[in-house]
């Protein structure tokens, strides 16, 4: 018989609820909670699954459209792609354990979303991911890299799912935080879709999948904290992955789907035992009593307690029809898979703990996620930064030479070092993969694939966060419609610092006005996502970094475009203005060491008309080289199509006016570079007119190297060589240990 702890202010103060919180649970109760019931308010009342600091805001976004079956509220979000099937994709942060534990804290964020998918019914066909590292010279940063990749790949490979997509950054803000988002993509039948929500009383309750464990314990409640100097204590809380039981578990969940026997299914995620349990009797109106001692435990002596915060992997809960236990163990036993019946729904909207006989829990279940506090935190507007005039701005650096500079930056280099690591073809449906604009897999046998990609450019959302929450939406946007993709619906996951300082809560709302107005402006609603706060370490917080993972319908999979030149004496145009803008550029940051000045505007209509445009000829059969200009400008953008086969271009004579710079490192908004035959050219440049889209002619494609109007030529091997060097160079030590 376990001892149980008296309940001190210290011990409230360690379970993350304030002494107004506590006040909140003692007037909901009446009376002293024990000590698993602390536990269980602590994991339900905390910010990553509470949503506390969030949730008015939250309800701002638009989260409904033509598209969407299922938007947020579920495991995952659900959208309509056509011909009876459906997508189902979410994408959610694990940031916290892989800070502290990269390769297990990478893993279980990867299966945990994978989970996530699965859970509704669908089968996982696509991750994608979004890394966020401090300054490459940083002490930790080689280490938290390779373990990161590492674990990404090692659980994504194993579990047989391709690593399509995703973004790279590095910057000395994510020093002592990095972010890791996971995402995942699967495919159902629009009328097999399993949801959270248990029904009828009486029914049992099943715990499915991996034994629990002592892993994970208080890994919500990490996840709601800033770290400070002693976070390397937290290691027990991260959790531990086995890819290969994620393996059985989703076959044979797809297998018990089959037949009729699930009335209700949830993840056990953040949390574990509690959340998905009082989820899932909340959303039906029912109470949930379960009796611990029936749970299959790696770990002798477990107490209740430990049992409902554990966040040991590869589990479920269920809610089966009466009488379908038998023909449900019998699935997951032939998986061999735990499979055991602990519990029951009752209609007294109770949640009741039983464990060695004894009651260890009795609380009100729709009070526990419903009466969660709800706070309007103080938030003050960024402050508006000065647009900066590019004749201010000098360097006595070629146009190629800052080329040659920028390609090679952390920001910029190639990340080939990460998804060459990544599996990003079993399967055999990957259609574009890492390195273009957007990944494309192919959707059964054909001929639709869908389009995602995962984008956030953080420098701009700290200098102006409503610019750059509708620059987030607006570059996803851009870039599956430069695929050829339609645009259908948005998964976000929102990364910020602490949302008690006024400043941070600030960004955050900014962040989420203009992520709203991009969304509405586009069609392109949210279906699900996270929010991740606290994201700090000694009151350092991160950049504000409020990634969005796109999706998008690919009619033909035959018929999409790729960023790489295709072949010689194809004409090289711009399609949307000149380069004007280099405040918060890669080009200021790199070239000048300055980040400085308002980011560039996003004109929401223009984005779309310009979107539409290329889109058309696309789907038309007219383009099928074509890639967004984003980060460094336009130079940047020619000199990645250039390296993807190795094909030149003469560009010596497009028109770079009187700020050269600009021109080419501008990173104005709702533009692309093109390469159409040359026979074409004159066709696409009316088109565009009629359109009313800008183009600009630039020049051809040929030979070995890439000349800019000063004449030098570059040759695209000189590219190639600083391109690819930066992440070998940093990694070369860590690849050696490995």
């Amino acid at each position: 018989m376990h001892s149980e702890p008296a309940i001190t202010a210290e011990l409230i103060a360690q379970h993350g609820l304030k002494p107004d919180e506590y006040q909140r649970i003692l007037d909901l109760i009446g009376r002293e909670p024990t000590f698993t019931e602390l536990g269980i308010f602590s994991a339900m009342w905390n910010e990553h699954c509470s949503y506390k600091s969030s949730r008015l805001h939250l309800k701002k976004l638009p989260v409904t459209g033509k598209c969407v079956i299922q938007g947020p509220g579920e495991n995952a979000g659900v959208i309509d792609i056509g011909d009876g099937l459906a997508a189902v994709f979410k994408m959610e942060s694990h940031n916290h354990p892989s800070y502290i534990e990269p390769y297990q804290g990478a893993t279980t964020g990867v299966g945990g979303i994978l989970r996530d998918v699965f859970t509704m019914g669908a089968r996982p066909i696509a991750c994608m991911n979004a890394l966020s590292f401090g300054a490459p010279d940083h002490p930790k940063t080689q280490h938290l890299v390779s373990g990161v990749v590492a674990g990404v790949g090692g659980y994504g490979n194993s579990f047989g799912v391709p690593t399509v997509g995703g973004q790279v950054r590095f910057h000395t803000r994510y020093d002592g935080n990095i972010l890791v988002n996971a995402f995942a993509l699967g495919l159902a039948e629009q009328d097999k879709i399993f949801y959270a929500k248990a029904t009828g009383v009486g029914n049992p309750i099943v715990y499915l999948g991996s034994k629990t464990g002592r892993d994970g314990i208080h890994g919500a409640t990490m996840a709601s904290a800033e770290f400070d100097d002693n976070s390397e204590e937290k290691r027990p809380t991260v959790q531990v992955g086995d890819p290969f039981a994620e393996k059985l578990l989703l076959e044979a969940c797809l297998e018990l789907m089959a037949t009729d026997a699930i009335i209700a299914i949830q993840d056990m995620g953040a949390a574990g035992l509690t959340c998905s349990a009082v989820e899932m009797g909340a959303k039906g109106d029912l109470g949930i009593e379960l009796h611990l001692d029936k749970v299959p435990v790696r770990e002798s002596g477990m107490t209740a307690y430990e049992m409902m915060l554990s966040e040991s992997q590869e589990r479920m809960l269920m809610v089966l029809k009466p009488g379908k236990e038998a023909e449900a163990e019998a699935i997951f036993r032939k998986w061999g898979l735990d499979f055991a019946v602990v519990g029951k729904t009752t209609d007294d909207l109770r949640f009741r703990i039983f464990h060695n006989g004894d009651l260890k829990a009795d609380l009100p279940i729709k009070e526990l996620g419903d009466e969660a506090p709800l706070y309007d935190r103080p938030h003050v507007p960024s402050p508006k930064l000065p647009v900066l005039e590019p004749a201010s701005l000098k360097t006595n650096l070629s146009t190629g030479e800052v080329l040659l500079n920028l390609i090679g930056s952390p920001e910029l280099a190639s990340k080939r070092w990460v998804y060459e690591q990544y599996d990003t073809l079993i399967l055999g449906n990957s259609i574009q993969t890492p390195g273009g604009d957007a990944a494309v897999v192919r959707v059964l046998d054909g001929p639709k694939g869908l389009a995602m990609t995962s984008d956030v450019t953080p420098r701009y959302c700290e200098a102006d966060p409503v610019e750059g929450g509708k620059q987030a939406v607006a570059e996803a946007w851009r870039n599956i419609s430069a695929v050829g993709g339609l645009p259908l619906a948005v998964t976000d996951n929102l990364n910020f610092g602490n949302p008690e300082r006024p400043d941070i809560m600030g960004q955050f709302v900014g962040c989420l006005d203009g992520i709203g107005q991009a969304c509405r402006a586009l069609d392109f609603p949210i279906v699900s996502g996270n929010v991740s706060l606290y994201n700090e370490t000694n009151g350092r917080g991160i950049l504000p970094t409020p990634t969005i993972g796109g999706v998008g319908l690919v009619d033909d999979v035959a018929v999409t475009a790729s960023i790489a030149f295709k072949a010689e004496g194809e004409t090289v145009m711009l399609v949307g203005g000149p380069g004007t803008w280099l405040g918060q550029s890669i080009w200021l940051a790199e070239i000048l060491k300055r980040e400085e000045g308002a980011p560039p505007p996003v004109d929401l209509a223009v984005e779309k008309r310009h979107g539409d445009f290329i889109r058309s000829q696309i789907r038309a059969g007219n383009l099928k080289t074509c890639h967004d200009i984003s980060d460094g400008g336009l130079a940047v953008a020619v000199a990645e199509m250039a390296l993807g086969r190795g094909i030149g271009a003469d560009l010596s004579k497009a028109p770079q006016g009187s700020e050269p710079h600009a021109f080419w490192y501008g990173e104005d908004q709702a533009r692309y570079v093109v390469a159409v035959a040359a026979e074409k050219a004159e066709a696409f440049a009316k088109a565009a007119a009629e359109a009313g889209v800008p183009v600009t002619t630039l020049g051809t494609t040929g030979g070995d190297a890439l000349i800019l109007p000063e004449g030098r030529p570059i040759l695209v091997s000189a590219l190639s060589e600083r391109h690819e060097s930066f992440l070998p160079t940093l990694m070369g030590s860590a690849r050696q240990a490995a």
